[in-house]
């Protein structure tokens, strides 16, 4: 990591929760174990076979259930657990750590190790793993006999975006066309929580294709950046690029998460370690 990213890291802390504590926001600075993790949760999706074939989308979202093509929800919950040594230092991963996930005072949820310091659990493999919002969640590592914890609190609700349902059911625009969409305002006491974006194509059987766009920070380095610099997914309004609708007669699912950031609970953690919880609002768009 760049000695900017530090510096502006210990400049957050200053002036952030974190720091009530000054002795363990400097134990923080310095410690050399790192933790990422994300719990994402995306509702069921139900996209009209009209939709996937171009036409009008009469019965999208309504009772006519023949009509329509579903996408069971989701909730994945995944941790990134390592050490840096030095700023400049890439974190290495730890394998063999005893990773949980946990909501308030209930029982954790484990995370099963995929190697490289990676872990992970979704909602297919086991009925424990549920997003609720308004909860406080705690990511714990433990390797021997000692554990590491960071939090996010206050997981926030799904953001409705007006303008991913007009009255049509989808949102049609020209390939190679961007899109761009206003989030509403957030309450008065609270802060706007972080916004990520991904586009999928859809088949015409409804089959999910690869991303064609994502801005959702995707190695540990990337979410230590987001640490320091989380205002460019705090903006008010959102631009898809043309790039991420690159096919003409094309279906697209926007999935839009709106996610609270939260940090090292443990002073065992570096400051820049980053957790973040939150659901999704989705859209279908199809290109003309």
């Amino acid at each position: 990591m760049k000695r900017l990213l530090l510096s502006a890291l210990a400049t957050v802390s200053v002036l952030s929760p974190l720091a009530c504590d000054l002795e363990k926001t400097t134990n923080q600075i310095t410690a050399d174990h790192v933790m990422v993790g994300t719990l994402l949760a995306t509702p069921q999706v139900d996209v009209s076979a009209s939709a996937l074939a171009g036409y009008d989308a009469g019965t999208y979202g309504g009772p006519d259930g023949g009509d329509v093509v579903s996408f069971p929800g989701q909730t994945a919950a995944f941790v990134f657990f390592g050490t840096k040594s030095g700023e400049n230092a890439q974190p290495e991963g730890l394998s063999g750590a005893t990773v949980t996930l946990r909501a308030g005072s209930a029982a954790g949820v484990p995370l099963n190790g995929q190697g490289g310091g990676s872990y992970g659990v979704t909602s297919d493999s086991t009925d424990d793993l549920k997003y609720t919002s308004g909860a406080t969640y705690s990511f714990f590592a433990e390797q021997g006999g000692t554990k590491y914890e960071a939090r996010v609190e206050d997981s926030p609700t799904k953001e409705a975006i007006p303008a991913f349902h007009p009255a049509e059911g989808f949102v049609r625009i020209n390939a190679n066309t961007a899109f761009a969409f206003d989030r509403p305002a957030p309450p008065p006491s609270q802060d706007r929580t972080l916004g990520f974006v991904t586009v999928v194509p859809l088949g015409a059987n409804g089959e999910k294709g690869q991303a064609t766009y994502s801005n959702v920070p995707t190695t540990p380095v990337e979410f230590l950046q987001l640490a320091a610099t989380p205002a460019t997914f705090r903006e008010a309004r959102v631009t898809i690029p043309a790039t991420a609708f690159p096919n003409p007669k094309q279906t697209y699912l926007v999935i839009f998460q709106a996610v609270r950031m939260g940090g090292p609970e443990s002073d065992n953690l570096f400051l820049g370690s980053v957790v973040m919880a939150g659901t999704a609002e989705v859209g279908i768009v199809r290109t003309n």
